[in-house]
């Protein structure tokens, strides 16, 4: 079964699609990594799974079941914009107002346990307005937590956050699947911290899935590379683009692709008077992965 299934799913504002015919599908136990342009769809997507908006076509499944079950819809926790809290009240007051609004019981118990979670118990007397933005950023998460969902959906929570701040949201993030059962969809134009943690990508463009894949698979897929300096990179350049297809500058580097035989590339270089300094090999990461993608004139749709 997989927590979020979504068939044809479409939404339009003035006859312009923000979100068109797109597929999903985001496995049980996922860290799912939203990945797209400002415009793409990734925020009014999340808004349609989680009801507040209503789509024009298509099919949103959660757990095998239909989105606006009522059952289905208190499995679903989301952080989206931004935690709505009252700025003067304190973190605990904030979580209790909105454990009535859930109708929760044992509420001091319940409000314990997701303050522990996002690491906030020693500040639960904390005035909301006096927390940084990395704090209500995880107030806005323990907020989400309230009531044990089984899916997490999370729009851009480590944006803006400092280097601590996002280390900390990463731990939280891998601790809720791990340890607590919960599924995660999450927006981030931070590509390299997501890589960190996201098992699964789904990459979206003018509201359109491009493609769907697991981490592993974008190892498999990622393209390898030697980079190598020299005392003179243009020279060197020009050497090794008489013999390998595909060589970049980047960074003080040549980069020579889908190459990984080092000793290779060394005699070669050596061969036509060029001294290696510094050699290795490497794979392109995330963040490259998709630049490429997106600079292609049409990238084409995958279904999985």
């Amino acid at each position: 079964m997989n927590a979020i299934e979504i068939r044809g799913l479409s939404k339009s504002f003035r006859g312009m699609y923000a979100v068109d015919h797109l597929n999903m599908t985001v496995p049980v136990g996922a860290i799912y990594g939203f990945i797209g342009e400002n415009g793409s769809g990734k925020s009014t997507t999340e808004k349609l799974i989680c009801g507040h908006l209503v789509p024009n076509e298509g099919e949103i499944k959660l757990f095998g079941r239909e989105y606006t079950d009522a059952g289905v819809r208190v499995r679903v926790g989301a952080l989206i914009e931004n935690a709505g809290c009252f700025p003067g009240s304190s973190i605990y007051q904030n979580l209790m107002m909105q454990a009535i609004n859930l109708n929760l019981e044992n509420r001091d118990e319940e409000i314990r346990r997701v303050l522990k979670i996002v690491r906030m118990e020693q500040h639960a007397s904390l005035k909301f307005k006096k927390c940084s933005l990395g704090m209500k950023q995880r107030v806005g998460i323990a907020m989400a937590l309230l009531g044990d969902p089984a899916l997490l959906i999370l729009d851009e929570p480590i944006n803006g956050l400092d280097t601590d701040g996002m280390r900390i949201m990463r731990e939280i993030l891998v601790d809720i699947t791990q340890n607590y059962g919960c599924t995660v969809l999450i927006s981030s134009h931070l590509l390299g911290e997501l890589e960190k943690i996201a098992t699964h990508y789904g990459i979206i463009r003018q509201g359109k899935m491009i493609v769907e894949m697991s981490a592993a698979e974008l190892e498999g897929r990622a393209r390898v590379f030697v980079s190598v300096k020299t005392k003179d990179l243009v020279g060197a350049k020009t050497a090794l683009k008489a013999k390998y297809t595909t060589v970049k500058e980047e960074d003080g580097y040549l980069r020579v692709y889908d190459v990984d035989d080092t000793e290779s590339i060394v005699e070669y270089l050596l061969q036509n008077g060029h001294v290696v300094s510094e050699i290795k090999k490497n794979k392109i990461g995330l963040e490259e992965y998709y630049v490429e993608l997106m600079s292609q004139p049409t990238a084409q749709k995958e279904e999985k």
